[in-house]
């Protein structure tokens, strides 16, 4: 409740959802195999990709034996931007498959660019935790302006189909919408702001912009993959699922249970320290993972969920999933019968 100048007492509170509040219902198939569902989708008309799935561009989850591997699986990896130019450009260049980079809105994010363009990089990701910006918009139109339209630009975060509208008017071909979800992302604890992500993905979902969107942070199993693509996003971005693999930069190391690996949000104190040498607003922590083997077997995984995932609505594409799924919504009672329960009883 807030009072306006009249000092009348208005409502303007909405309700939101979350990946965890709904479902999708199961209906008629006549999927004989999962093996003829194509989940093919377009992140611009010249670039498609098998798989929907791209990895984040974070130091502990994204370099170029990553990007690689998830080009190898059909998807897309985008190489963080937590060093120098020069290193990011040497990881691009040995990147195989289509070449993915992310770079900032201030400070040498121009030179940075531009380098990692003449290195092959082909997809820019402009990669800041508040997109709709007033840095946003002058980093979109300086690129454009420097180095034309052939080179993809993904932007984001945003969270409104107001500030979904705005980038891809400022110049973005695709956009990240999440603000808040991520597993080690604390700016809804520090700053109180946020949208859940399920909730931003189906506001955005109604824009009539010709541009990609990349369903971008709480998602946890592959059924929130299944329920992002459905709610309207083209690609998922995954940062804590495909962290700790073998693939993602970082040491492995021994404790006490076992093999680990660092997941660290770009915003925690760890991580500002090291790639910048001091801290601004922290809105990450830094956590350590169980080491999970290979990337390879992981993302077969979600390969295999998303395809049965279409199966159970009887679509055979991504495009038949958006229009056929029906969402319900489902009480906490129903939360935990949808959660593996058995422990919960003996």
């Amino acid at each position: 409740m807030i009072i306006d100048k009249e000092g009348m007492m208005k409502n303007n509170i909405n309700e939101t959802i979350t990946f965890d509040d709904v479902l999708l219902v199961p209906q008629y198939s006549e999927i004989l195999s999962r093996k003829t569902i194509d989940l093919i989708s377009e992140l611009d008309m010249n670039r498609k990709f098998d798989l929907p799935v791209i990895s984040s561009p974070m130091d502990t989850v994204t370099g170029a034996t990553m990007a690689t591997a998830m080009s190898k699986a059909g998807g897309l990896g985008v190489i963080h931007r937590y060093d120098t130019i020069d290193d990011q450009c040497d990881r691009v260049r040995r990147t195989n498959g289509t070449k993915a980079a992310a770079i900032g809105v201030t400070g040498d994010y121009l030179d940075r660019a531009t380098a990692l363009i003449k290195s092959g990089c082909d997809i820019l990701c402009i990669d800041v935790a508040h997109g709709h910006h007033a840095l946003m918009r002058h980093a979109l139109k300086t690129l454009r302006n420097t180095i034309g339209y052939d080179i993809h630009i993904m932007a984001g975060n945003v969270a409104t189909l107001e500030a979904f509208n705005d980038l891809a008017d400022w110049g973005a071909n695709s956009i990240r919408v999440g603000i808040g979800g991520g597993s080690i992302c604390s700016t809804r604890i520090q700053t109180g702001h946020g949208v859940p992500t399920l909730q931003s993905v189906m506001d955005c979902s109604r824009s009539d912009r010709s541009v990609a969107l990349i369903a971008d942070g709480g998602i946890k199993t592959p059924g929130d993959i299944v329920k992002a693509l459905a709610a309207g996003a083209d690609f998922v971005m995954l940062g804590s699922m495909l962290a700790g693999t073998a693939e993602s930069p970082g040491q492995v190391f021994y404790g006490k249970d076992g093999q680990y690996k660092s997941y660290r949000g770009m915003a925690s104190v760890e991580a500002q320290i090291d790639w910048r040498g001091h801290t601004a607003s922290v809105e990450g922590v830094s956590h350590t993972i169980p080491y999970k083997g290979s990337v390879v077997e992981i993302l077969m995984g979600l390969e295999g969920s998303i395809r049965s995932g279409l199966s159970y609505t009887g679509a055979l594409n991504l495009g038949e999933l958006r229009s056929k799924s029906k969402f319900i919504k489902q009480a906490a009672a129903g939360q935990t019968e949808s959660s593996t329960h058995i422990k919960s009883r003996y």
